[in-house]
């Protein structure tokens, strides 16, 4: 199969699927091996950004995906239905930050760092399509375990978790201190 097949035939697939598809899937569809398919599929990207067109295909961990640019928006809700946004507050940031980075994590853990009960805000990311259930812990009650989705790597730019910028030790001490302020702050509202 000559290349400009090949990647006629990842446009289709990417293109029919409306999902992001996973390297194995895509690999199947033009009977090539992973690596193969994932040059391919990168090679077939960089034509969508050379040409500047309304789509373009984006990398997700180990799948690929094809979405419209996000530079025609406003002409695309000109002519669809709003897209659904939804507003992430400083509880939903905070959560969504602390299971991004200590993945796998359970609520409890959750709770444990933020100091306050977090049910709220996990369904709500949960609702929002940018955290999942990604197992059970193997303890007495096993306890979920929480993960963010590929919609969270779209929603925020990157396309795997090794891209989050990473925390200086000096901020986790300040956010240690920070934390053990607000904790001893409660408890001593409580007492009053």
């Amino acid at each position: 199969m000559e290349i400009r097949e090949a990647k006629t035939i990842l446009e289709a697939v990417l293109f029919a699927m409306g999902t992001s598809v996973g390297i194995r899937s895509l690999a199947e569809a033009v009977g090539q091996d992973e690596e193969t398919t994932k040059k391919l599929a990168r090679s077939l990207a960089d034509d969508y950004d050379r040409e500047k067109r309304g789509m373009k295909i984006i990398e997700l961990e180990d799948a690929f995906q094809m979405c419209t640019r996000a530079e025609y928006y406003e002409n695309l809700i000109r002519v669809a239905s709003q897209p659904r946004k939804y507003a992430l507050t400083e509880v939903l940031l905070e959560t969504l930050s602390i299971i991004a980075y200590k993945q796998p994590v359970t609520r409890l853990e959750i709770e444990n760092i933020r100091g306050v009960k977090s049910d709220h805000a996990v369904n709500k990311l949960i609702e929002y399509g940018l955290v999942e259930e990604v197992g059970r812990l193997n303890v007495p009650g096993r306890p979920i375990l929480f993960g963010t989705t590929e919609e969270f790597l779209r929603s925020f730019g990157v396309s795997s978790l090794g891209e989050l910028p990473a925390m200086r030790p000096e901020q986790v001490e300040e956010f240690k201190q920070e934390a053990e302020q607000e904790a001893q702050l409660s408890l001593k509202l409580e007492e009053d």
